[in-house]
């Protein structure tokens, strides 16, 4: 894929960055702007953002050595770029007494990532990548993005954890079944590193909301045992009027679903197919 971004500096544009400079192996920020400086001369100078600008550089310098980046590459640069331009808009304010001109550096700094985001937005408005259009949907609520993500995910098109946990959200408030088998899939495709305890209050609301109290107990309780949240006991006990000897049960069927979470192990566990089955 192939786009024409601006980076709004005296001589240098990011169309440049993605071919036309050698490649530089550096990982330090440092090293990296010394050597290649069209990266990093419409940024600030100071310690300000230093986490955001670091994240940026690094993003624009794969960029640079991607001749032609990905749809999901391209994603993340507009999420470095956003983050950095939220980041520098509130240094921005910050009056510096003794030094001023670095007040202006900053106030210069967001009113270029200001540009550079909006046309990078502009540039990818209407593309029918799926990243692309995750982003236009999430991040600027573009309904006719939202529709090309929809179709893609009907179409058995999206793997992607993110995007499936986003679209599940969604179908929350309009399609509860469409949601439910969202979150079952989260559960299935999900790994250690990337399971979000949130899902499981997920599917405890609409449980809950179908009136399937069991399961709203059981997924409530994981959800407590996978975080430091906490639950009422006389709410929990109400679910299911109070009967210990069904509670017990739940409480072990949830320290199991918690178990395989943990290990990685969900989707080819016995405690999936029970699950699944009464779904």
């Amino acid at each position: 894929m192939r786009l024409n971004f601006v980076i709004i500096t005296p001589l240098l544009s990011l169309l440049a960055i993605f071919g036309l400079f050698g490649c530089d192996n550096a990982a330090n920020t440092a090293t990296i702007c010394k050597n290649n400086p069209e990266l990093c001369d419409d940024l600030h100078r100071d310690s300000w953002c230093r986490y955001e600008r670091a994240d940026l550089i690094r993003k624009r310098f794969a960029l640079k050595n991607t001749p032609s980046p990905s749809g999901k590459q391209i994603y993340q640069h507009l999420i470095n770029l956003e983050n950095y331009s939220k980041c520098i808009e509130l240094a921005a304010g910050v009056q510096h007494i003794m030094h001023p001109e670095r007040t202006n550096d900053r106030v210069r700094a967001f009113g270029i990532s200001a540009q550079n985001l909006q046309q990078l937005r502009d540039t990818t408005k209407d593309n029918p990548d799926l990243y692309l259009s995750y982003y236009h949907w999430i991040r600027l609520n573009d309904q006719a993005a939202l529709s090309r993500v929809i179709k893609a995910q009907q179409a058995g098109l999206i793997a992607d954890i993110e995007i499936l946990a986003s679209l599940a959200s969604y179908y929350q408030k309009s399609n509860l079944n469409k949601a439910k088998v969202l979150y079952l899939q989260l559960l299935d495709q999900s790994d250690p590193d990337n399971f979000n305890p949130d899902w499981l209050l997920g599917l405890a609301s609409i449980y809950h909301q179908q009136n399937d109290l069991e399961k709203t107990y059981l997924f409530s309780k994981a959800n407590v045992l996978m975080t430091r949240n906490t639950a009422s006991d006389a709410k929990m006990n109400a679910l299911i009027k109070g009967n210990q000897q069904l509670a017990q049960f739940l409480d072990e069927q949830a320290d199991t679903l918690v178990e395989h979470l943990k290990n990685g192990d969900y989707a080819s566990s016995e405690i999936r197919a029970q699950l699944n089955t009464s779904s």
